[in-house]
């Protein structure tokens, strides 16, 4: 009778576990940090923006269900590299260090970097930000530039922007060195806050998928060809900025 039972038991099992399994290869997942106006940021309750646009596009080309997962933006790469989820996008800036973890799709758009400060700052040009406090978003380039280009300067993390325009609008903080569309959008709600004049620097984005998954890969850049050509990514940004 145990053995009957045990039996029983395992089949079950395996029933309900390659059940999960089909499931998952009908999803395409993606990892974000949705917090990225107007790359990907909620909306009466869901997770929308150009990223989502472009993913929605990826999984229609695939036949697959579009799963949008929201974690912290420096948790991204290991949720691809784990395989919790098939690819990345996050307005993820092209670098040679997370060359070495992930493999990049083609690039599909460019991004400013600015400087958002309170409206009554001193600070007039970019050679002050040498010993500020400087806010940026942990793991994205705007930490790592801030780190090599301003080594005195004090850097504040944080996991959001909307912590990081809190820390300046409280003094915690000198200013916010991010991307230059969800600055536009941070400000727009922020009055307290201003870009300064200027850009940065510049660097451009792309999406991630786990090393050696040369199948999705190639996927993913067909349709951000495809979109690129028809003119799409400008519209989806336009969408999501006016």
């Amino acid at each position: 009778m145990r053995k009957i039972m045990y039996c029983m038991i395992l089949i079950f099992s395996l029933f309900i576990l390659g059940g999960c399994g089909s499931d998952r290869d009908k999803q395409l997942i993606m990892v974000t940090e949705a917090g990225f106006a107007p790359y990907e940021f909620y909306e009466n309750g869901e997770i929308v923006g150009v990223d989502v646009e472009i993913a929605r596009e990826i999984a229609n080309a695939m036949g697959k269900e579009l799963v949008v997962k929201d974690v912290a933006f420096d948790f991204i790469i290991n949720e691809v590299q784990s395989g919790k989820a098939d690819f990345g996008a996050a307005g993820i800036s092209i670098t040679d260090e997370r060359k070495e973890q992930v493999d990049f799709t083609i690039e599909y758009t460019v991004s400013n970097q600015v400087v958002v400060v309170r409206n009554d700052s001193p600070i007039q040009n970019f050679d002050e930000l040498k010993d500020k406090k400087i806010a940026v978003q942990l793991g994205t380039v705007g930490e790592d530039y801030v780190e090599n280009t301003y080594p005195e300067a004090s850097i504040v993390t944080q996991k959001k922007y909307l912590a990081a325009a809190e820390d300046v609008k409280s003094g915690k903080a000198d200013c916010i060195v991010m991307d230059e569309l969800p600055a536009k959008e941070l400000v727009a709600s922020n009055p307290e806050l201003k870009i300064m004049d200027g850009i940065l620097f510049s660097d451009k984005y792309g999406m991630v998928v786990k090393k050696g998954n040369t199948e999705l890969l190639n996927k993913i850049n067909e349709v951000l060809t495809r979109l690129m050509n028809e003119g799409k990514i400008e519209e989806y940004i336009l969408k999501y900025t006016e």
